[in-house]
């Protein structure tokens, strides 16, 4: 397990580092200088001269890499161009906000997509094989951003059976705040889900043409000790690393799905960041974002190598 996990340490590290030098440049790509939007509309020349040089932007860009990345080393991320405050004081405020978000919308997305790939890869029946194939292929085509805006609609507007706008912490108060959560977490869920359930529906088909699932059969296994003993154990292992990717992408979505329901998350700090060009706030999110999905995929990885030994011999040295 030991060798298996410093083989893949040096390639997430190499991620970690490309990702620093793309979270530093693209922002600065765009157009709009933060200098002016922190003079302001009426602003001379040596003013907004004044406050790069204030803000180290008068510097050559690989001397502010530099500057920035050694920060992130010893947990100094710089402040707010905007607020003046802390970056990592900023990201905290907001950070319990997106987590419970993602981790319940994760939630959803582990239990749908799995109950949903193990009744698509189980149907017999032609009627049942279509409806879960149609259901999972719209599930796959509408965005999660329609999604929430339907479930509103109906949840929120025409049944007022949910809140959908704001946010109650669960730390605060669990009975309001699952409410809150409820609708932002299943659109967000749902087309990740919906992913999984597909990767989940095709390993199960592979698998059933397997030898040892015919011999199971010959044997006179019952049905459903084929499909929780042969099939499905050998179907999660694809499922499994399809979790850790699916994770990163719902922290992206969040973004859109805390500004359709009001949230005051990572992803409204992030909107923020882009209109003020707050370079350090977004560069920190960017990388924050990257880090937890390389994170994520790192102990996919280990839980796979535990479900299917063939991985963690692959991953030791011959």
């Amino acid at each position: 397990m030991t060798r298996f996990l410093v083989r893949r340490i040096p390639s997430a590290l190499l991620v970690l580092f490309v990702t620093s030098i793309l979270a530093f440049v693209l922002p600065r790509l765009a157009p709009g200088d933060p200098a002016v939007a922190m003079a302001g509309p009426d602003a001379s020349a040596a003013d907004i001269a004044a406050i790069r040089t204030q803000l180290g932007l008068d510097k050559p860009l690989v001397p502010q890499y530099f500057h920035w990345i050694g920060g992130v080393f010893t947990g100094d991320f710089g402040q707010s161009y905007a607020t003046h405050r802390p970056v990592t004081q900023l990201i905290g405020d907001r950070l319990g906000s997106t987590l419970q978000l993602a981790v319940l919308a994760a939630v959803f997305m582990v239990v749908i997509g799995v109950g949903l790939g193990i009744a698509a890869g189980s149907a017999r029946g032609r009627f049942a094989k279509s409806f879960l194939d149609v259901l999972c292929s719209l599930l796959l085509a509408v965005p999660a951003f329609l999604t929430g805006l339907v479930l509103a609609l109906l949840l929120g507007v025409f049944w007022r059976i949910l809140p959908v706008s704001g946010e109650v912490s669960l730390f605060a108060d669990p009975e309001i705040g699952i409410q809150y959560l409820l609708l932002p977490a299943f659109a967000l869920a749902l087309p990740q889900a919906a992913q999984i359930a597909r990767l989940l529906q095709s390993a199960m088909w592979q698998s059933r043409s397997e030898e040892f699932v015919q011999t199971a059969v010959a044997k006179g296994a019952s049905s459903a000790r084929i499909t929780v003993r042969h099939v499905l154990r050998n179907s999660m292992a694809s499922a499994l690393v399809s979790f850790g990717m699916r994770f990163g992408e719902l922290l992206g979505g969040a973004v859109v799905i805390e500004a359709i329901f009001a949230r005051n998350g990572l992803g409204a700090l992030a909107v923020t960041s882009v209109n003020q060009r707050d370079y350090l706030v977004l560069q920190t999110l960017i990388l924050f974002a990257v880090a937890i999905a390389v994170v994520i995929q790192l102990l996919t990885e280990i839980a796979l190598s535990v479900l299917d030994p063939r991985i963690r011999l692959e991953g030791a040295p011959a």
